[in-house]
């Protein structure tokens, strides 16, 4: 159900609106850019063209003015551009006229992450979470795709006799989300009762939580030994992990990754990931991982509090950890964020720097016998 071929050639448009339109804080318009040019290009886009465009308000028909348009038309001509990609949340009629001006093909900000998802998803849970929130996002955009459900996979149902095609592929739709719901709540029954069985054992958890690229998992790595697959793209690891850690007094605990955060990260897309953020939710702590490097930090750390408020995590203990120091050119920018950011402790979690200062913390925070990790 990927709506982007590998290597598109992709014209990327960045909408900044004024304040009252925009859920979450309002960023400069070329740090949406450059976020949206990051996920373009992890979702396997090559930039043939970017453009910038500052409005007072979205036209409700099509979003941009008309000049804009017929600008977007002879911009994709002439780059050889395949598909129009938008930072803004579209209608389904926004996204129709908007193909049809420009002509080619168009998707949104919401349908770039979940394309990107759908690449990262490895496990039965992530592929299921997956396609039900790109069906939910399908099924009020029928009219006039031309949508080929073979892609779908299998048990979706055939046509019946006499009805018409879009009847049809919108029935298929609801009895395939009817399916993917019933198969998540029985993945998530088989969550509660392994997180129930680590209650009953007296096993504290520890969540990862923090924008994506942070380096959450390269952290879980340094912690446990844990393998996972690290690269510096956004969303490497979609599906969660639990991992044990076992401290020098034999105390063990556990800790999960969870999917990276994001800016303005659609609140259907928080929803449609609550099952793998239910590990968050049932921990004792949070350790919000930070990219200490990157210049949007103080936004990176808003962004992942307004997730956290979404799912009523605000008032969990929670540590953040100032990753990748090693490689922090102004020392007075680190100080400045342990004291604005407190309690939070300098890692690098590539070098090991700051992992037993960490443990410590984490061990003091569980009230846990004193000691190093084994």
């Amino acid at each position: 159900m990927s709506p982007l071929a590998n290597a598109e050639r992709a014209l990327l448009v960045t909408i900044e609106l004024e304040r009252r339109f925009v859920r979450g804080a309002l960023w400069p318009i070329e740090d949406e850019a450059n976020e949206l040019r990051e996920l373009a290009t992890s979702a396997g886009c090559r930039v043939a063209s970017e453009v910038s465009v500052r409005r007072h308000e979205p036209v409700s028909a099509t979003f941009l003015g008309k000049g804009k348009l017929e600008e977007l038309a002879k911009t994709a001509a002439t780059e050889q551009a395949h598909v129009a990609i938008l930072n803004q949340e579209l209608s389904p009629a926004q996204q129709r006229n908007i193909e049809e001006a420009v002509g080619i093909k168009t998707i949104d900000r919401t349908q770039l992450i979940l394309d990107i998802f759908a690449q990262r998803a490895k496990s039965q849970e992530g592929k299921v979470q997956v396609e039900l929130a790109q069906l939910r996002y399908l099924l009020p955009r029928l009219v006039g795709q031309g949508v080929a459900l073979s892609r779908l996979g299998g048990g979706i149902g055939t046509r019946g006799p006499g009805e018409q095609k879009l009847e049809v592929d919108r029935r298929r739709i609801r009895q395939r989300i009817s399916r993917l719901t019933d198969e998540l709540k029985k993945m998530a029954s088989r969550r509660d009762a392994t997180r129930q069985r680590r209650k009953e054992v007296g096993l504290p958890v520890v969540a990862l939580v923090g924008y994506t690229n942070a380096g959450k998992s390269t952290l879980l790595n340094r912690l446990t030994k844990a393998g996972t697959v690290v690269e510096n793209r956004l969303f490497t690891t979609l599906d969660p992990l639990a991992r044990r850690l076992r401290f020098a007094s034999g105390q063990w605990i556990v800790v999960t990754d969870t999917v990276g955060f994001l800016h303005r990260l659609p609140h259907h897309l928080v929803e449609a990931f609550k099952a793998t953020l239910e590990e968050a939710q049932d921990a004792e702590l949070l350790l919000h991982v930070l990219d200490v490097n990157d210049p949007l930090v103080m936004e990176h750390a808003e962004a992942v509090r307004e997730v956290l408020q979404t799912l009523a995590l605000t008032e969990k203990p929670m540590v953040t950890v100032l990753n990748k120091i090693d490689r922090v050119e102004h020392p007075h920018v680190l100080a400045r964020l342990e004291t604005e950011l407190l309690p939070a402790v300098p890692v690098s979690a590539l070098k090991g720097e700051g992992i037993d200062e960490l443990l410590a913390t984490i061990q003091r925070m569980l009230k846990l016998p004193a000691g190093s990790s084994a």
